[in-house]
């Protein structure tokens, strides 16, 4: 793509850096908002290794917004494999135990006999990273007012006494180093972020750190599966095999040890950690690859923020750390947007790090939560635990799978965006689950999932701003319309006369953000809208709490 110099260039709204699936959503989202966007990225052309290969629930539902869902899921594993997990001493024999859970087919099936919110609108979707990568880059790319530059490094960031940014960016076909003046610049840059480093802000590491040996082959040898299909194949070895297309392409990663000869011979390290001899058409990359657990002590540096693995950066299992990236770009966007359109107020970005940070932080030990089974079982087959054992302590960790509460249930309780109702009903928060969903309304909470009567999803009738949810019937809501006009916040009221939503809602006014998240809720408007309003578009340093 064509490279303009500085002097040619008026400043950006908004520079990202890295066009990986964060960076990438965080254009979509931008532009979503009529917002533009500069996206670079050193590199010319997508990944060829997968790294991630599960986006969940709550990530399926905010691309839905953006309208790429539907491609997401042409370009995925098919509908009908299901999401299971063996866990073998040695793929030489049966293994002692196998978590399972429903495959989209069936997720979708269950989605459309429940409509108590207590389901999701979108299930989640297995598809290798890379895929992702390329599909939302192109996207990104077709948006007007999105610019992508590829084959672009990004190398340093000056201020100027305007607070307009400065961002030195190299032509890595040409060498040739120009300029680029910026509003705000967002850090999409990976675990090892430039812009992140750049702004001094520290990322310490809890727990230990671990190096990894990756590769990644395609195989049609029956021994992979010798017990059924399966997502993921973990053995006491030590490796663990992802089935990436559930046709012949894998991933296998396992521990780097001091004897591991793996760059002469990655296909005989991994047959000795599955315990079997296995044949490979094609090793198409090996990689090394340091497994730690971290998250930035800020997400901001005055204009610059951080997203996605530039803010925090987890072991592989449990997928949450793309998942937490893409939330992480989701929220960021709309709330850049509202300032740059003029409508929002400072508290718009300083609610970022209050929302997103927490959310890494619970992740990140939900992850931890895994690990520990990871690195459990191995030890407990090399310490002679017979089976039977083994088997009895994987069915208590069965739960493990089933985590659709870290997905779907985080509220953004401490977020100065989130108000309480002006009258206190003495209600007690909803409760969290593990393994499901809590349908609320509560001020921070997703907005439930419920089907109208028509067959029509309340979530897709919301707008691209805010959502005033009337379920009054006596146009309650009429006035916030108006007084949200004259403050230029985008904001819609939508009427519903269903008496089955409304009970899943709680309330008869519920006002939604862009983001699908509840700011506020009461059954009566407040006495002025602007006590509303303004502590929900950042324009009220101190906004009232839940």
């Amino acid at each position: 793509m064509g490279k303009r110099h500085a002097s040619a260039e008026r400043p950006v709204p908004v520079l990202i850096v890295g066009a990986g699936p964060v960076g990438s959503t965080l254009a979509l989202e931008l532009a979503h908002h009529g917002v533009a966007g500069l996206l670079v990225e050193r590199h010319g052309a997508p990944s060829p290794h997968p790294k991630m290969d599960f986006v969940n629930g709550r990530s399926m539902e905010l691309f839905r917004r953006l309208g790429v869902a539907d491609e997401i899921r042409a370009g995925g594993v098919p509908a009908g494999h299901s999401f299971n997990f063996q866990w073998f001493r040695s793929f030489a024999e049966p293994p002692v135990d196998e978590w399972t859970h429903p495959s989209v087919d069936e997720a979708f099936a269950h989605i459309a006999r429940t409509n108590d919110g207590t389901a999701p609108l979108e299930p989640y979707q297995r598809l290798p990273g890379n895929v992702l990568e390329e599909l939302l880059r192109r996207r990104a790319g077709e948006q007007p007012l999105v610019e992508l530059r590829t084959s672009t490094a990004f190398r340093e960031l000056t201020r100027l006494p305007d607070g307009t940014l400065t961002a030195t960016l190299t032509d890595m076909a040409t060498g040739e180093e120009y300029q680029v003046q910026a509003q705000y610049v967002v850090g999409c840059d990976g675990a090892g972020s430039a812009v992140r480093r750049g702004t001094g802000i520290a990322m310490p590491t809890v727990g230990p750190e671990t190096d990894h040996c990756d590769v990644y082959f395609r195989s049609t040898d029956p021994r992979l599966r010798p017990y059924g299909r399966y997502f993921l194949g973990i053995s006491a070895g030590g490796a663990t095999l992802v089935s990436r297309d559930e046709k012949d392409t894998w991933t296998a990663f396992f521990p780097e040890l001091d004897d591991t000869d793996f760059e002469r011979d990655p296909i005989g390290v991994l047959s000795r950690r599955l315990g079997t001899d296995i044949t490979v058409e094609e090793v198409l990359k090996v990689t090394r690859w340091r497994g730690r657990m971290r998250v930035a002590e800020r997400y901001r540096e005055g204009r610059v923020f951080l997203a996605g693995d530039a803010a925090h950066e987890f072991y592989p299992m449990g997928g949450h750390g793309a998942n937490t990236g893409l939330g992480d770009a989701v929220d960021l966007g709309w709330k850049l947007a509202g300032v740059l359109r003029g409508w929002g107020g400072p508290a718009l970005l300083e609610s970022y790090e209050a929302e997103r940070r927490p959310v890494a932080l619970f992740n990140r030990e939900m992850c931890f939560n895994l690990l520990e089974v990871w690195q459990r079982f191995p030890q407990l087959a090399a310490a002679g635990a017979p089976p039977s054992h083994l088997a009895g302590y994987l069915a208590q960790e069965r739960y493990q799978i089933e985590n659709t509460g870290i997905h779907f249930g985080y509220r953004y309780s401490s977020s100065p965006l989130v108000l309480a109702e002006q009258t206190d009903t003495g209600e007690a928060p909803p409760t969290w689950r593990w393994t499901g969903i809590t349908p609320s309304t509560w001020p921070g909470s997703r907005a439930p999932s419920v089907r109208l009567p028509d067959g029509t999803p309340l979530l897709d009738r919301l707008s691209r701003g805010f959502t005033l949810v009337d379920f009054s019937g006596k146009e309650l809501g009429r006035d916030a319309a108006r007084a949200a006009d004259k403050r230029g916040i985008p904001l819609d009221v939508l009427a519903v006369d269903d008496p089955h939503t409304r009970g899943v809602w709680e309330r008869s006014l519920v006002l939604v953000r862009p983001d699908q998240h509840i700011a506020w809720r009461g059954e009566t408007p407040p006495a002025d809208w602007s006590e509303v309003l303004d502590p929900v578009s950042g324009n009220m340093t101190e906004g009232r709490r839940p």
